[in-house]
């Protein structure tokens, strides 16, 4: 079992700042903290609430392809990036439908808008799948991850970083980086975790990420999972075994309208963490969600909460 993420989800509650954020939904803030999870004692997902990993899974190998459409991650039955392709859509000269100004916060409001909203992002899901020339226009998030881990002004960082670890191990330059000035203008969304360095010791490999903002309640589970997953990738690609995963927090937050959910998640005892199973010799980059499982994985009840956009 771990207690990290309890841990640090208890400091917010009772010493974060009170802050305003862009969402308009307001704060519980602390900068700067870490959490550091030993990957040889289990796969460190979180089991005081269901987190669904097929959604961290494809989202992982979405960055991995390179990929910055969502498309792929619709195909796959994950929407976790949809309100952010839906808003460049919504804000265009081609949308025509009922005004979606603000709906990240409408739909939490209103229930007439919800079920407006609902409708229009059923047609724009449809739209973005069986129509490509609209697929291709807002579909595509812009430079987000995928682009910068695989094309960071003309340098595969994923490539480079595998092949460093193999032939230089005790480099101290095993990193890649999703922050590209430049380009951060025409992101959907620029990069939360935005720098991760990896580490090699003792046959194992260890990875450190530097997230510049952090939503602790929904987003850092699927951060957690998803690194350690990546971890796992890397050191089975470069022959190694799996050490640490240290995550390292700038602006760490729980959404005000998220205090409830969080006062419950701290009521439930952690249960025996997962086990990572990877069947398939496939390499990083043409594995499929499908040859990735948890065996053992018996997490309490989801605890849903409103995503802030």
């Amino acid at each position: 079992m771990t207690t990290q993420y309890q841990d640090l989800l208890q400091q917010i509650v009772d010493t974060g700042h009170v802050k305003g954020d862009r969402t308009g939904v307001g704060t519980y803030s602390l900068f700067g903290a870490q959490m550091r999870f030993d990957l040889t004692e289990g796969f460190p997902m979180l089991t005081t609430k269901r987190v669904p990993f097929g959604l961290i899974k494809s989202e992982l190998l979405w960055f991995l392809h390179g990929d910055t459409n969502i498309k792929y991650l619709l195909e796959h039955n994950n929407h976790i990036w949809d309100e952010w392709a839906f808003e460049k859509y919504v804000k265009s000269a081609d949308y025509h439908g009922p005004d979606m100004t603000d709906f990240g916060l409408r739909i939490l409001e209103d229930e007439d808008f919800k079920a407006q909203y609902d409708e229009e992002m059923a047609k724009f899901q449809e739209q973005i799948l069986n129509d490509p020339e609209f697929s291709a226009k807002y579909g595509d998030l812009g430079p987000v991850y995928g682009k910068q881990w695989r094309d960071f002004n003309g340098v595969d960082q994923i490539k480079e970083l595998i092949e460093s670890i193999k032939h230089n191990p005790d480099s101290r330059r095993h990193m890649v980086v999703a922050w590209n000035p430049p380009e951060v203008k025409d992101m959907a969304l620029p990069p939360c975790h935005t720098l991760f360095q990896f580490y090699v010791a003792d046959g194992k490999l260890s990875c450190q990420l530097y997230q510049r903002s952090a939503d602790f309640f929904l987003g850092v589970p699927f951060n957690i999972a998803s690194y350690a997953l990546l971890t796992h990738l890397i050191a089975r690609e470069t022959g190694l075994e799996v050490g640490d995963f240290v995550h390292t927090f700038g602006d760490l937050h729980l959404y005000q309208n998220h205090i409830d959910q969080a006062h419950e998640l701290l009521s439930r005892e952690p249960r025996e963490l997962p086990t990572l199973v990877i069947d398939s010799d496939k390499s990083i980059f043409d594995i499929e969600p499908g040859d990735i499982t948890l065996d053992g994985y018996n997490p309490h009840k989801a605890i849903k909460a409103p995503i802030a956009v």
